[in-house]
């Protein structure tokens, strides 16, 4: 019988959840928390075995559409692969030594460098010279009225030229590991494919599995290879206008620029700030030193703004909280190379959630903010899938 100040009727109480099930929640919630704590404590102590290996298959993805475009050319896939691989090596060592001048001889003038930076912005340093002053006051005052007897322990670190060889070291075991197994990867052809059909019973979950597995392998390949290409014609254009303006070093910043653009926001700052350094103490005139990290604004705006989003697409593109802290997670965990790849590594993740229901709310948390319009566009691409 309804109620008759209640036309629905009335509400019928929910169903208390056994105790047995929210313990089952908890324990799944746990164990799941342990597992993040557990991967990401071996990411971290097991850098130097993981590290090259994610790098080999971020570079099989990027070079996996090249691989496919000389196969159907009738290139076997052994031999495109060592080709495209040597490549790869052959550029990276001949920038690596062309930049090795430049940037050691940019190491030994780096206390020049900062003499004639505070020479020149002397006008913009003296507001601060008070406050600096009074800080020193304190920190004498300090140092004269802490006990006598209490002795300074100082650790002794390495010297430059250990860590430099160990650096190196580890630098070239890392690289060697990196071309060797996705030279590997490339060659390997289809056969991881066919290892993930094989784990299936059922045709229908073959063919759904084959589908996922390679429209998320030719998004990812695209988006890298692409985003490669960008930033590569960044360093160009970059290196091509300071020299035309008559900065030193311009090759050492175009290259910069390009390696950097990898850190969207980031990159382009710090690119911006050094070619600002260097500017005010190469050039006489201060209005004529902000020219060149003017350029170097202006490249990296029409190239996020313009054609990084006319060439990539909208859909891959991540919200910048998101980015952040993926540049400083893995900027934290690996050093500088867990921060360039930091991006990469968030568009994969991307692109693999939106590809299962269940992990599409954490796709739609990387993404960044469409308009209706965008959205529609995205579904339309993400539907037309071609195995």
């Amino acid at each position: 019988m309804k109620s008759e100040f209640d036309p629905a009727g009335p509400s019928v109480p929910p169903e208390p959840v056994p105790a047995r099930d929210r313990d089952l929640r908890l324990i799944r919630t746990f164990m799941l928390g342990l597992f993040l704590f557990a991967v990401v404590y071996a990411l971290y102590f097991a850098r130097d075995f993981f590290m090259p290996i994610v790098l080999a298959f971020l570079l099989a993805l990027m070079l996996t559409p090249i691989v496919r475009f000389l196969r159907k050319r009738r290139v076997p896939e052994a031999l495109s692969a060592t080709l495209l691989v040597f490549m790869s090596m052959a550029a990276i060592g001949t920038t690596g030594y062309f930049l090795s001048g430049p940037v050691v001889e940019l190491v030994n003038d780096a206390p020049a460098i900062g003499r004639r930076l505070t020479e020149r912005l002397e006008e913009v340093r003296r507001p601060f010279e008070r406050f600096m002053e009074v800080s020193r006051q304190v920190d004498e005052a300090a140092e004269t009225t802490s006990e006598p007897d209490v002795q300074r322990v100082v650790v002794s670190q390495p010297g430059i030229v250990s860590r430099a060889a160990g650096n190196l070291l580890s630098g070239s075991t890392t690289a060697a590991i990196t071309f060797v197994l996705s030279l590997f990867l490339l060659a390997s052809g289809t056969m991881f494919y066919e290892k993930i059909v094989q784990s299936f019973t059922k045709l229908s979950e073959k063919k759904r599995a084959l589908r996922v597995v390679y429209d998320v392998e030719r998004e990812i390949s695209r988006y890298l290879l692409t985003v490669a290409a960008i930033n590569t014609c960044l360093g160009i254009a970059v290196g091509t206008g300071l020299w035309a303006l008559g900065m030193p070093m311009p090759f050492v910043f175009g290259v910069a620029a390009g390696l950097l653009n990898f850190l969207p926001y980031v990159g382009a700052a710090i690119t911006i700030i050094l070619v600002a350094v260097l500017s005010i103490v190469s050039f006489d005139s201060l209005a004529y030193a902000l020219v060149p990290p003017a350029f170097v604004l202006m490249c990296n705006i029409l190239e996020g703004n313009f054609i990084n989003p006319l060439i990539v697409g909208r859909r891959l593109e991540i919200n910048a909280v998101a980015i952040f802290i993926a540049v400083a997670f893995w900027s934290w965990l690996w050093g500088f190379v867990g921060a360039l790849i930091a991006v990469p590594l968030l568009v994969v993740i991307k692109v693999f959630c939106d590809h299962f229901e269940s992990l599409s709310h954490v796709g739609n948390f990387l993404s960044a903010q469409q308009t209706a319009e965008e959205e529609e566009e995205s579904k339309e691409e993400a539907q037309h899938v071609t195995p």
